[in-house]
């Protein structure tokens, strides 16, 4: 079993997915480097440790350097942007600001995915229009940032949500 461990320590079969990492859509090294190889007992104690997060959502890239990778959102907030601290990070979109471009919300109480102007100087678009204050997103919705488009596609909200554990 060959594994590809990427710089955000996701581990992943190389043999599927190639060099991108399939959780964060970041290219490996083309090389394989025996520190990113990992043992299958490592692995199998560190996916029982791995805390796992819902998908709530995708956004599917459909115009711009990355077209066709789609971005997981997740429960609360989806910060957007190129660096590697961003929860839904678009790379080799050089108009995409590095740190907080756009930010996405979704909100399990109110069942809705909400999308937020980042903190950064660019501007995101809904549906063609800028968005200065918090708009509510519909599935379909096309969101734009920087030289790329994206669809919206919800997989949690009216007819289904994620249960707590602790719930009946």
């Amino acid at each position: 079993m060959s594994l590809t461990r990427c710089q955000n320590g996701h581990m992943f079969s190389a043999r599927r997915y190639g060099t991108v990492c399939p959780y964060c859509n970041i290219e490996t090294a083309v090389k394989e480097k025996p520190e990113l190889q990992v043992k299958e007992t490592e692995l199998e104690e560190d996916l029982y440790y791995e805390e796992i997060e819902p998908v709530c959502g995708w956004l599917v890239c459909i115009d711009g350097p990355q077209k066709g990778l789609d971005y997981k959102v997740r429960t609360g907030k989806n910060f957007i942007g190129r660096g590697d601290d961003m929860d839904i990070q678009i790379l080799r979109d050089n108009a995409i600001a590095r740190r907080n471009h756009a930010i996405m919300v979704y909100d399990p109480k109110n069942r809705n995915t909400v999308l937020l102007p980042g903190e950064s100087t660019g501007i995101a678009y809904l549906n063609g229009d800028a968005v200065y204050v918090p708009q509510e997103l519909a599935a379909y919705d096309i969101v734009e940032m920087g030289k790329s488009k994206f669809l919206f596609i919800p997989f949690c909200g009216e007819h289904f949500e994620w249960k707590d554990e602790n719930e009946d």
